[in-house]
């Protein structure tokens, strides 16, 4: 791994802790929100040598974190959206939408039309690896709930 990774691995910890600031999150849950974004970027810089496609890496990422969040929540007792958003804040796609709207202020449409379906994507990767986690979590709990009833 190299020094350029390292650094942005901890401005993804900075980055997230700093939302989980913006958000209202103290104490512990502060510091476990700040390492989600830490293990969104790890992982999304590891899965990055192995798999070229980035939305399926956001994907993939999104489903982990996701998951951590879900379980993190069921720890401390807290919902699983304020884990969740901040932990995912490395992932934005804040480049990719910024150019699609120079793009678009700049009439480029055909470059706009490109860079605005890949930004889609990416935001799509994103939502789908949310929404699937979430899924599976309720699935699991609800099957439990039924084991214990028996």
């Amino acid at each position: 791994m190299t020094t350029n990774q390292i650094i942005q691995i901890l401005a993804g910890f900075v980055g997230s802790m700093g939302f989980a600031v913006l958000f209202n999150v103290r104490g512990i849950k502060l510091f476990i929100a700040s390492i989600g974004g830490l293990i969104s970027w790890l992982l999304f810089v590891l899965l990055s040598k192995g798999i070229s496609n980035e939305p399926v890496n956001y994907f993939i990422v999104a489903l982990v974190i996701s998951l951590y969040a879900e379980i993190m929540a069921r720890v401390f007792k807290t919902p699983a959206s304020t884990f969740v958003t901040t932990s995912l804040i490395p992932l934005i796609p804040g480049s990719s939408l910024y150019y699609t709207m120079t793009y678009a202020f700049n009439r480029s449409f055909e470059d706009f039309l490109q860079k605005g379906i890949y930004t889609l994507q990416l935001a799509a990767a994103l939502a789908l690896g949310i929404i699937l986690s979430t899924a599976l979590t309720r699935i699991l709990y609800r099957v439990n709930l039924r084991k214990k009833e028996y």
